[in-house]
C-alpha cells in the first residue's frame, strides 16, 4: 500500500483567517465566541455563537463566483486556496490521478433559509435559479474541481460532526490503495441561523451562557452545560509518498492510521457505555499498527455538553489509562464547526506538532470526576508531539478517529 502523506493545509475559522493567524490564536487561546452579529438573535434563547468575522468573500474568490456559490462553499475554497498555495503542487498533468472528498454536516442551509424566505416573501417567480446547486451538500467539493480542473474521485461525506474526519480517512484510502495520486480533504460549514440554533437549543444540546460568551464553551469542566455553534473550514492536501517526493514536496507530516465505526445505540446520545468511542480508537492504533504509548495527544471531540465529554473520557481512559497522553479540544476556543469540526481541529494539532506546543483550554476551572483522570491541557505549554490522535463523532452514532504522525 501507498504511504499517505500530508504537505499542505489551510483553515479559515472564529479565531483565524489562515494558518500564520491560527498559531498565533492557539498559542494565545484566543476564543472566537461572541454574541450572534449576522442577525438578530433578540427572540432566540441562545443568542451566542463561533462566526467568522468580516469575511469578504472577494478577497479570495472571483466576484461572479462568490455570488453563485453558499457561505459554506466559500469558506471551502478560501482553505483549499490556502492549502494548495502552502503545499506548492501544480495539478497540470496531475487533474485525472487527484480527488476530491470535501465534507459538510449540513452543506448551504444558510441559502434555504435565505430563499425560503424569498418565496414566502415574493414568490416563487424570484427563488433564485442557483438555489439547488448552492444547497447541496456535495457543492463544495463539485466546485473545488471546477476551479482546479481535477478529475479524479470527487464525493461528500456526511455523517454529522464526524464529516470532515471520515473526508481524511476516505482520501487516505484512495490514495492507499491506488485509486488517487493526490487528493484534496477537509470539511465546512456556515449554519449559523435561526433555524438551526432553535432546533439545537430545543434538544438542550447549546450553551446558554448569553451574558458570559467567552465563558460558553468549557469542555471537561463542571459547570459545562452545552456547545456553541461555529462556522469556517478547514482543507489539507494528501499525497502519495511517492508522488509527494518526486516533485521535492515539503513533507509536512503522515497519516499513518484510522479507524470507522457506529455506536447503533441512538439518534443523538453517544452509548452510555462508550463502547463504539473506545473500539473506533483501538481500530485507530490498529490500522496505523501503533500502541498507546506512542500518541502524545489526543485532539477530543469534546464538545462541551455533559454527557458526551464524560463518555469521550471514559473512552480515552479504556484505550490510554491514566497515563501522560496531553488531551485537549480545539472547541473551547472555536466553538463546534460540525461537519468542519473535524479538518479544522486536525490542523491545530498539525501545527502543534510542527511547532512544539500544546494549546489550553481556558474555561477549564474544575474538570469533573472522570476527566480529573486525564492529562488535560489547561494552559498552552511546549511540548513535542510524535503522533497524535484526532477523535470525531456525530450524530447517529457516527464514529471516526485518524492517527497522525511525524513523516520519518
Amino acid at each position: 500500500m501507498n504511504r499517505v502523506v500530508i504537505t499542505g493545509f489551510g483553515t479559515i475559522n472564529p479565531i483565524a483567517q489562515n494558518v500564520k493567524e491560527f498559531e498565533k490564536s492557539l498559542r494565545e487561546m484566543k476564543i472566537g465566541i461572541d454574541r450572534i452579529s449576522n442577525f438578530d438573535p433578540s427572540d432566540l434563547s441562545v443568542q451566542i455563537a463561533a462566526e467568522v468575522k468580516d469575511f469578504d468573500p472577494t478577497k479570495f474568490i472571483d466576484r461572479k463566483l462568490s455570488k453563485r456559490i453558499d457561505r459554506y462553499s466559500q469558506f471551502a475554497l478560501v482553505a483549499v486556496k490556502e492549502a494548495v498555495e502552502n503545499s506548492g503542487i501544480n495539478f497540470e498533468n496531475l487533474e485525472k490521478r487527484v480527488g476530491v472528498i470535501f465534507a459538510s454536516g449540513m452543506g448551504g442551509y444558510l441559502t434555504i433559509e435565505q430563499q425560503s424566505k424569498v418565496l414566502n416573501e415574493r414568490g416563487p417567480s424570484r427563488v433564485s435559479p442557483f438555489m439547488i446547486p448552492m444547497l447541496l451538500a456535495n457543492m463544495a467539493s463539485g466546485v473545488i474541481s471546477m476551479v482546479y480542473g481535477l478529475k479524479g474521485p470527487n464525493f461528500t461525506p456526511v455523517s454529522a460532526c464526524a464529516s470532515s474526519v471520515h473526508a481524511i480517512a476516505m482520501g487516505t484510502m484512495l490514495i492507499r490503495h491506488g485509486y488517487a495520486d493526490v487528493v484534496i480533504v477537509g470539511g465546512s460549514e456556515a449554519t449559523i441561523a435561526p433555524l438551526p440554533i432553535a432546533g439545537f437549543a430545543a434538544m438542550r444540546a447549546l450553551s446558554t451562557r448569553n451574558d458570559e460568551p467567552q465563558k460558553a464553551s468549557r469542555p471537561f469542566d463542571v459547570d459545562r452545560d452545552g456547545f456553541v455553534m461555529a462556522e469556517g473550514a478547514g482543507a489539507l492536501i494528501l499525497e502519495s509518498e511517492e508522488v509527494a517526493k518526486k516533485r521535492g514536496a515539503n513533507i509536512i507530516a503522515e497519516v499513518k492510521g484510522f479507524g470507522m465505526n457506529d455506536d447503533a445505540y441512538h439518534f443523538s446520545a453517544p452509548d452510555p457505555e462508550a463502547r463504539g468511542s473506545t473500539e473506533v480508537m483501538k481500530l485507530a492504533l490498529k490500522d496505523a499498527n501503533m500502541s498507546p504509548e506512542e500518541i502524545d495527544l489526543v485532539s477530543c471531540h469534546a464538545t462541551s455538553t455533559p454527557v458526551g465529554d464524560e463518555l469521550e473520557a471514559k473512552a480515552i481512559l479504556n484505550v490510554f489509562g491514566n497515563t501522560d497522553v496531553f488531551v485537549n479540544s480545539t472547541k473551547s476556543l472555536v466553538g463546534h464547526l460540525l461537519g468542519a469540526a473535524g479538518a479544522v481541529e486536525t490542523i491545530a494539532a498539525l501545527i502543534e506538532m510542527q511547532n512544539n506546543f500544546v494549546h489550553g483550554m481556558p474555561n477549564l476551572e474544575k474538570p469533573d470526576e472522570l476527566s480529573s483522570n486525564l492529562n488535560l491541557v489547561k494552559e498552552t505549554k511546549e511540548a513535542k508531539i510524535r503522533n497524535f490522535l484526532k477523535n470525531s463523532f456525530g450524530f447517529g452514532g457516527h464514529n471516526a478517529c485518524v492517527i497522525i504522525g511525524r513523516y520519518e
